[in-house]
Parts: C-alpha cells; structure tokens; sequence
C-alpha cells in the first residue's frame, strides 16, 4: 500500500533522506549536548550519545544505499540490493554500543548522585531535538514503505527509538525536579538504556534474517499465491504451479517456481503463458522479480527426484 505522502516528499529518494538524517542529526547533537552541558545530567548525556549514534548510523547507510543502487555486474550478477542489510545490521551494532555506554554512566551517577542544573532550557533543548527527530522519522518510515528500503526503514526505527528515549529523559527529569530526588535521574538513563539494547538488537536479528534469504512476509505471499491459484484454475487443469520459493534482497524480492504445462504445448504458447504469469506478478507485489520454470505436466527436475530419493542432491548424479 502506497504511504500517504504529500507528492514532494514522495519523490525524494532514499540518499536525500539519509542526507537529511546526517543534518537532523547533527543539529540534535548540539542541541542535546547543550542540554547535557548546562544541567549535568546523565539521562541527557545518554541522549546526547544516542544522536552520535544517529550520524554514524545515516553516514554508513549512506554509503550503503549508493551500494545496494549499483547495477549487476560480471562479480555480482544478481546485483548489490543486499547491501543494505549491512546498514541495518550496522546500525543496530552502533545502538548496542551506545546502550553499553549509558548504563555504565548511569551505575556511575546512582552510585555518586549529583544535583541538577537549569533544568528548564534543558528540558526545552531536549524535547526540540526530539520534535525534529520525530519529523524526520515519521517520513522516513513512509519512504521505506515507498522505497522498499531497509536501510531507510532502519534508520527510521532508530530515530523512533531515540525520539522515545528523549520523551523518557523529559518525563524522569521533571519527575526528579519535582520531587527533588536526583537519583532517578541515573535511574531514567538506565531504563532508557535497557530499551535502546533491545531495539539494538532487533535491528541486528532483522539484518541477518534479511542476509540469510528470509522469504517473504506473510501478505505479499499470500497474494502470489491466490494468483497462482487463479490462473490456475483459469485453465482448467491444464497448468498447475509448485516449487514456490521466495527471498528478499533490500529493495527487491525474489520468487522462483515451477509452472507445469501439457506436453503438448508449442514452446512458443508455453512461453507466453509463463510471461504473462510473470508479468501479473510482478505487477500485484512492487519489486517482485519472478523467475518461473517451465516443466510438462508431470515431470520433476534432477534436483527434485534426488531430494525425493533420500539422496544428496549434489551429490546424486544423473538419475536415470
């Protein structure tokens, strides 16, 4: 489903979002250092370095992005779409570290409390860093939706992530500053740190889902395959699909199957047949390319007896 986006935004591509995650970025870097620097509180710094994070992690998926755009070439023939697992999963490496840094320095400040300082432009400064980054997110979100973009979708779950980790500092600064408790300054950092771990690690899990050939999401392969099943039944019998495999690569998505036909069938009709499958395809999931073998009705690849037979399929040998 195309995301609702006013039609300027719905043009930019993924490298100027990713641009503009390194500016937003580093404005917010100022902003909540700033904030850290005039109240000396560690929630504040927890969310300083979260904004370190946030422009290592767009530089690399930058980079990654112009990456995973390259055509296939004679090193990389089914192209670089994967790339942008790498920023994802780099991404959620960053946030891991950024977690580790915050809770050691929240033990720190429980173990030697310290009052707060000027906390209003504090909180002032940090709920503007979080407003930006909230902006930013919602369209990125949108533009990965659009764009089929892991990187961008990552990216945009840790702007979230970060927007949530400044309405947490916000809610436990006025906390202590009403109740004078400074302790649950250090304690704040610490539950927002223990939330940053575990969107870290999502991030991680989602990249390495994405480079192991995970198939597709529910939705897309329910639509293949009611397809499928609609064409076949147009026939009458006369075709039938099986062997439906699926993979996802960054932007792209990846079905391959066997689609059986009469033996009698010129190569030619059969061939035409199986373009139109391809093409009904490829036009009911955006970004779907399909790969569909031709097989007559009732025959079996090499492969397929040998996996039928119990035996290694590559290690088989002919099958007579």
């Amino acid at each position: 489903m195309r995301p609702d986006m006013p039609p300027r935004l719905a043009r930019m591509t993924p490298h100027h979002w990713l641009l503009a995650s390194v500016a937003v970025a580093l404005l917010t870097i100022v902003l909540k250092t700033l904030a850290w620097w005039i109240t000396d509180s560690v929630g504040l710094l927890s969310d300083a370095l979260e904004s370190f994070v946030n422009l290592a992690g767009a530089m690399f998926a930058l980079v990654m992005v112009t990456v995973a755009a390259r055509p296939a070439d004679e090193d990389h023939p089914f192209g670089h779409h994967k790339a942008e697992y790498f920023s994802s999963g780099f991404e959620g490496i960053l946030v891991v570290g950024a977690a580790v840094a915050i809770l050691w320095a929240a033990i720190v400040r429980l173990l030697h409390p310290q009052p707060l300082q000027q906390l209003s432009w504090g909180l002032a400064l940090a709920i503007l860093s979080a407003v930006f980054n909230g902006l930013l997110a919602w369209g990125m979100m949108r533009a990965a939706r659009l764009r089929r973009s892991v990187a961008l979708e990552g990216d945009a779950r840790h702007l979230f992530t970060d927007v949530w980790t400044s309405v947490g500092v916000v809610i436990g600064l006025m906390a202590a500053w009403g109740t004078g408790w400074d302790w649950l300054d250090p304690v704040v950092a610490f539950v927002v740190a223990l939330n940053i771990l575990k969107e870290g690690g999502k991030l991680i899990w989602q990249a390495s889902q994405g480079l192991m050939d995970e198939a597709l999401a529910p939705e897309p392969l329910t639509s293949i395959q009611a397809l499928l099943e609609r064409y076949a039944r147009a026939s009458h019998g006369a075709v039938h699909f099986d062997n439906l495999g699926s993979r996802r690569a960054g932007s792209r998505s990846f079905v391959q199957l066997h689609m059986h036909v009469p033996e009698s069938w010129t190569l030619g009709r059969a061939a035409s047949e199986r373009a139109t499958v391809e093409a009904e395809l490829m036009a009911a999931v955006p970004g779907l390319v399909a790969t569909i073998e031709l097989l007559p009705v009732g025959a079996s690849t090499i492969f397929e007896q040998a996996e039928a037979e119990g035996l290694e399929p590559f290690n088989a040998g002919p099958v007579p």
